[in-house]
């Protein structure tokens, strides 16, 4: 775990603090990579026809890293990585800048995209931060297209992969799990153990 630990960096930048990239991408640079794989999410300046002048964030910084942290570690039981930088900026973004910046490094390129992937999408699907965006006429919160999509998913009872989600909203469903994959081609499944809920 500490050595976990030591190869895992998460930052949640405070405001008017801007995403130094290479600083991320050095922290995973390391002479047993033959990947680095990188996720820079940037403000746009338009969003359905509306003109954005700046994103602004805020979240609940203690548990808000807590669980980028989890997320890196549920990454490392599926695929087989070296390092992992995370950081998130708070406060106004403009346009142009960068918000959320991802870096992986892995021996193999499969490894550092797919768990580079996966740590983007579980962070804009439970990470509590929290995004508003503001227009040249106006502003409004946003909840990310990844939230309303599990959200919908345990509302309906029905998880990612078909099966029935029994205790609704209160019980989160454990993703399928996922083969991790080492240098040699050797695999090794690993299972997660589903919850049984009786009524």
């Amino acid at each position: 775990m500490d050595s976990e630990n030591e190869k895992t960096l998460v930052e949640i930048l405070e405001a008017n603090i801007k995403v130094d990239i290479a600083k991320y991408i050095n922290f995973v640079s390391n002479p047993q990579s033959g990947a680095i794989a990188t996720f820079s999410g940037t403000t746009r300046d338009t969003f359905e026809g509306k003109t954005v002048v700046e994103l602004r964030y805020e979240a609940y910084v203690p548990m808000a890293e807590r669980q980028i942290k989890s997320i890196c570690s549920s990454a490392r039981l599926s695929w087989s990585l070296e390092s992992i930088a995370v950081a998130h900026r708070l406060g106004s973004v403009p346009v142009g800048e960068t918000s959320v910046f991802v870096a992986i490094s892995s021996v193999h390129r499969d490894d550092a995209l797919d768990a580079c992937k996966y740590v983007i999408d579980e962070l804009k699907a439970s990470v509590p931060i929290f995004k508003k965006e503001v227009y040249s006429n106006g502003e409004v919160w946003k909840e990310n297209r990844e939230f309303l999509e599990r959200k919908e998913e345990y509302s309906s009872g029905i998880g990612a992969a078909g099966g029935k989600v029994c205790c609704g909203s209160k019980v989160k469903e454990v993703p399928a799990a996922k083969e991790k994959k080492s240098c040699c081609g050797n695999k090794t499944m690993v299972r997660d153990e589903e919850a049984e809920c009786t009524s």
